[in-house]
């Protein structure tokens, strides 16, 4: 067998709207093609013994066995390649159940499709499940333990930590969007302008000179002390004299920790001498050179949350220990802790499993003992100097035994220091009294405190501590989204997409598009390019600048990765046209239209889906949408139009020259076609189709008729505003237009308008595509043929696996199947062509270059202009 190809969905996407992550391994099966699991001896009972969890998997039978049972009656390897991808990842902790296997046109090739959790795994899940089906067809051995543990460590690496895990989560379950801006925890809520960011628990509302106090534990304690607030006595040092003058005046037992350390690294608790504080003082300097040097306070360690100046949890937080009862080793003790359930490999449980390191073997060294040691029963041998739960420790919610006055001075404490997510740690031997009267003190103030040990206490009620976080970022009335148009089609969806954002930044938003030649905000090019896919839709989405999105979506991006957002408010298909089939498993119309209906598909449940009404593939995706749909057509008479209309549905059609939106049979003109400059005087159909689709989708939104009429006249065509989209220059003595039409029914709609152009010659320079089908070679062909007196032919930039011999055989195919007789040239180079055509061209003549490199064409004939006027 062999892997063809492993893609990422992150997305809406082809196989489904709802799961959007996704992968798909387009697999061969070659020789396993002829051989289903019945016909492989043993193959049942092998993988019902390497992975005998499977015997969960339903399968089409609906029921616990289902899938073994369809094993032994016989299915195909890529069928049974989806099931051990969903398996190995659930028995590495990522539960997830969504499959597909669908043989492509090509025989005995699949795609095999399912669900992950976390991008990389589930790509080593894709590889690893077909090395596991290859062992079990051989009856080899195979190391499943290793492959989940590489899939555990992946996860770890990769994955968001707890903390911002959880506050993603409650994002998710508001319907708040989010995107992962790079591979650490700094997150994106929302989209544009409404966004919000955070990483771990830092928030950009968090002071950042709060977080430097929090930071220095020097001014931490100076000003709560000079708070009234109860501290623990000490002084920082950085040399042993130093240390010896602070213990000279604290006494013992003492506490040291760096002063710039994080979760309790290097920190040494109850030294009771000064050859164990000299250690101690080593140790932290590890860390940081300054070291803090406090009075060791006898008592229970608590850590107290506040969020937006409110106390919403607290847990007492217990370092990891094991219990002796005479008979097991410390290491035994611990290898028998480590089978509890709760803990696992990092942060997949709600506990960490205990390993031993340096902190371990100090603390063990301090009472004599080593791992080999046997404690007595009930002895308690603590493992870590500190509760953090990352080392093994546990944790206790003591929440609703907090003193109303320790309740107080923890809120009061997160105005001190300034922090918006505050974690507190206290010293004390409880929280049900003040700690003014048991002598608490606070030991520390922590930025960006975790949240694991609140929302997954080993003892106690979980709190949802990211509930609070998200009614600070997003409080009630605050949107998390901006508006968003996205629009798919074969042809028009890049005039459509910049009409639309003409519109919409007409109407005062500041608005960000994505086209085939670049990514804009409000008419600036950021990047240049084909920006039609979803890392593009996430470029406008991350900036925080753009009010309203308006996103053109092609097929190869939906392909490739799916959408680059989760829902759209109006989705727009200008038409479903033959074009690019054969490629990527698209064959024919029925493919097409599978893949530009993830977009209307995609649109939320009060929105609107903008389609095509003359197109039958468009009607038949609309009759299958669970959200709002309009149809608009150039023919008002369309059959299919007057039932919408008779039913009293909003519609846009062409009607004497007007573009007209109805509503049932009331007409609302917007406006003459041939005062839209777009509509070349009303002489492009095509584009009519385009301002017709614009109008419809910003009259659902619910712009003003004046303003969209407004718009659709100031909205002029050109190489600038509208590059390749039916530019015309004109010479003194004979015009040049350039249009991206590179399929029939392109060729067909410049085949239209230039039924209207006078001209004593009409010139074209055209190309055959490579990547498409013979036919349609042919077929643009034939339409030149019909359009053109003289034809130059020129070869494209990039062949795509074809010869030049091979595309221009075609061409003439085409001329001659037209039955028509011209002329033609062939001079490969586009540069070339255009050169030899505007220094031969004949007055009054019209010079039609269809081109897919528009930018290199309108640069040189603009060239050419700009030199003639010069010398006029």
């Amino acid at each position: 067998m062999k892997i063809e190809k492993i893609q990422a969905l992150k997305g809406p996407n082809i196989w489904s709207v709802k799961r959007k992550k996704l992968i798909q391994m387009r697999l061969n099966l070659e020789e396993m093609e002829e051989f289903p699991t019945n016909k492989i001896p043993g193959f049942r009972e092998r993988i019902e013994a390497l992975i005998p969890t499977m015997y969960g998997h339903r399968c089409s039978e609906g029921a616990p066995g289902g899938f073994f049972a369809r094993v032994e009656r016989g299915t195909w390897m890529g069928h049974v390649i989806e099931h051990i991808a969903l398996e190995i990842q659930t028995l590495a902790g990522m539960e997830t159940g969504f499959g597909r296997t669908r043989e492509t046109k090509t025989p005995g090739t699949y795609n095999v499709v399912f669900s992950y959790v976390e991008e990389n795994v589930g790509i080593y899940a894709a590889e690893a499940s077909v090395r596991i089906a290859e062992a079990l067809i051989a009856g080899t051995e195979y190391d499943l333990d290793a492959d989940i543990q590489e899939m555990r460590r992946i996860r770890e690496r990769d994955r968001l930590g707890p903390s911002t895990g959880s506050i993603v989560e409650e994002a998710v379950s508001r319907d708040i969007p989010w995107i992962r801006l790079g591979t650490n925890s700094l997150v994106q809520l929302g989209y544009g302008i409404n966004q919000m960011r955070f990483q771990a628990t830092i928030t950009n509302k968090t002071s950042h000179i709060a977080v430097d106090i929090a930071c220095n534990k020097e001014q931490t304690k100076r000003m709560l002390e000079a708070a009234s607030i109860p501290v623990a006595s000490g002084g920082i040092c950085s040399t042993e004299e130093g240390l010896k003058e602070i213990i000279d005046k604290i006494g013992y037992p003492i506490v040291l920790k760096p002063l710039d350390g994080n979760h309790g690294k290097g920190a040494s608790i109850n030294v009771k001498t000064f050859e164990d504080a000299l250690a101690g003082l080593e140790f932290a300097q590890k860390y940081s050179s300054r070291v803090i040097v406090e009075k060791f306070i006898t008592g229970f360690d608590f850590r107290v949350l506040v969020i937006d100046n409110k106390v919403v949890a607290a847990a007492q937080r217990v370092p990891a220990h094991v219990k002796g009862n005479g008979t097991h080793s410390i290491q035994a003790l611990i290898d028998i802790e480590n089978l509890d359930p709760r803990r696992g490999y990092g942060h997949e449980n709600v506990l960490t499993e205990i390993t031993i390191d340096r902190d371990t073997t100090d603390l063990l060294e301090k009472k004599g003992y080593t791992p080999d040691t046997v404690p007595a029963a009930g002895e308690i041998v603590y493992l870590k100097s500190t509760a953090n739960l990352s080392t093994g420790g546990t944790s206790v919610d003591v929440t609703d035994l907090m003193h109303p006055e320790n309740i107080f001075l923890a809120e009061r404490i997160s105005r001190v220091i300034g922090l918006d997510v505050c974690g507190i740690d206290i010293m004390a031997e409880n929280l049900t009294q003040p700690l003014k009267e048991n002598g608490g003190v606070i030991l520390e103030v922590n930025a960006a405190p975790g949240f694991r040990m609140h929302l997954a206490p080993s003892e106690g009620l979980p709190r949802n501590v990211a509930a609070p976080v998200i009614d600070m970022l997003y409080p009630p009335g605050k949107p998390s989204r901006i508006p968003i148009f996205a629009v798919t089609g074969t042809n028009g969806k890049t005039t459509t997409t910049r009409l639309l954002a003409h519109i919409v930044k007409n109407n005062g938003y500041r608005v960000g598009f994505t086209t085939s030649d670049g990514i804009y905000i409000q008419n600036h090019m950021l990047e240049k390019g084909d920006t039609t896919g979803p890392f593009s839709a996430e470029y406008i989405l991350k900036d925080p600048t753009v009010e309203f999105a308006v996103l053109e979506t092609a097929r190869g991006g939906i392909l490739r990765s799916g959408l680059g957002f989760s829902r759209c408010d109006i989705g727009i298909i200008t038409n479903i046209q033959e074009d690019h089939l054969g490629l990527n498993d698209i064959h024919n119309l029925d493919d097409l239209a599978r893949v530009k209906r993830v977009i209307p598909r995609s649109v939320k449940k009060d929105g609107w889906a903008v389609l095509n009404g003359d197109d039958p593939e468009c009607i038949k995706i609309g009759r299958e949408l669970e959200c709002n749909v309009a149809y608009f057509s150039m023919d008002e008479d369309n059959p299919f139009i007057k039932e919408e209309a008779k039913a009293g549905r909003v519609t846009a059609v062409y009607e004497n020259g007007f573009i007209t939106v109805k509503k049932g049979e009331w007409k609302i003109r917007i406006d003459k076609a041939s005062h839209i400059p777009l509509t070349l005087g009303g002489k492009a159909k095509f584009m009519i189709a385009n301002v017709l689709a614009a109008t419809l989708a910003s009259y659902l939104w619910g712009f003003k008729t004046d303003d969209i009429s407004l718009s659709l006249q100031t909205f002029i065509p050109g190489a600038a505003q509208t590059p390749g989209r039916m530019n015309i220059f004109e010479f003194k003595n004979f015009k040049v237009l350039i249009d991206f039409a590179h399929n029939p029914a392109g060729y067909m709609a410049v085949e239209d308008y230039l039924q209207s152009v006078e001209a004593t010659k009409k010139i074209g320079i055209i190309s055959g595509v490579g990547d498409r089908r013979d036919q349609d070679i042919r077929d643009c062909a034939t339409i030149a043929a019909r359009m053109f007196d003289h034809v130059i032919i020129r070869n494209e930039k990039h062949l795509r696996g074809r010869t030049e011999e091979n595309i221009n055989a075609l061409i003439l195919e085409g001329f001659e199947a037209s039955g028509r007789q011209i002329t033609y040239e062939i001079i490969p180079k586009e540069t070339e062509a255009l050169k030899h055509t505007l220094q031969n061209a004949e007055e009054g003549s019209f010079i039609v270059a269809l081109s897919d490199v528009v930018t290199n064409a309108i640069e040189m004939v603009q060239g050419y202009l700009d030199l003639e006027n010069e010398q006029a």
